[in-house]
């Protein structure tokens, strides 16, 4: 993956299944020198502990010592935020970096970011980077939509949102999960501008 030290991204994993999703994607992201500005949900905490052997500690200094050790972040590279945590660069379009990623998306954080809601920090920085026309991806895992699901991504692109649902493609034939999620991961990390070598690009075998 290529180098983009000194970018800022911020990353919010909410409880949706599939939280590996957005721990791959924060991996990958400080393998590729970016500073991350992560947001966990409380019920991701709870899908974390149900999906994955981690023991996340509860509060968000813990939780960026946590994880800095076992991605081997930089000091500094990684920095987490509480719910209510106002003061923190993600809540103000003076301070948020130009993209975010909200990996994985539950239906509820959909449905609070296309409202507006802003009742906690993962919405809150959502809804800055509507308001000042940057970057946000949203992954949503869940099967199957209901047509409030898809009425919420719908207006969320035309807001210019992306919406990448957590799909993988099995073209590249996987023969691992992690292979599966790496399919999702190297969507987003293109989508970001980053160089990834996850999944080859298609048509990459005739060049």
């Amino acid at each position: 993956m290529s180098d983009k030290g000194g970018h800022r991204v911020t990353v919010a994993i909410t409880g949706a299944s599939g939280v590996q999703y957005g721990l791959r994607l924060v991996q990958c992201l400080i393998e590729a020198r970016a500073q991350v500005l992560l947001m966990i949900s409380r019920a991701a905490q709870v899908v974390i502990a149900t999906e994955t052997d981690l023991k996340l500690p509860g509060q968000p200094e813990q939780q960026a010592e946590y994880l800095s050790a076992l991605y081997h972040a930089e000091p500094g590279q990684l920095r987490v935020f509480g719910r209510e945590q106002w003061m923190a660069p993600v809540a103000s379009g003076s301070g948020a970096p130009g993209s975010m990623v909200v990996c994985p998306c539950s239906t509820g954080s959909l449905s609070a970011i296309a409202c507006g809601a802003s009742n906690n920090l993962i919405e809150r920085a959502a809804d800055v980077a509507l308001k000042e026309r940057r970057q946000l991806i949203l992954v949503p895992r869940e099967a199957p939509y209901s047509e409030i699901h898809l009425e919420h991504m719908l207006k969320l692109t035309r807001m210019g949102a992306v919406v990448i649902p957590a799909s993988p493609g099995f073209y590249q034939r996987p023969q691992t999960v992690e292979e599966m999620i790496d399919f999702i991961v190297a969507r987003i990390l293109s989508q970001l501008g980053f160089e990834q070598s996850l999944l080859p690009r298609w048509g990459d075998d005739l060049l």
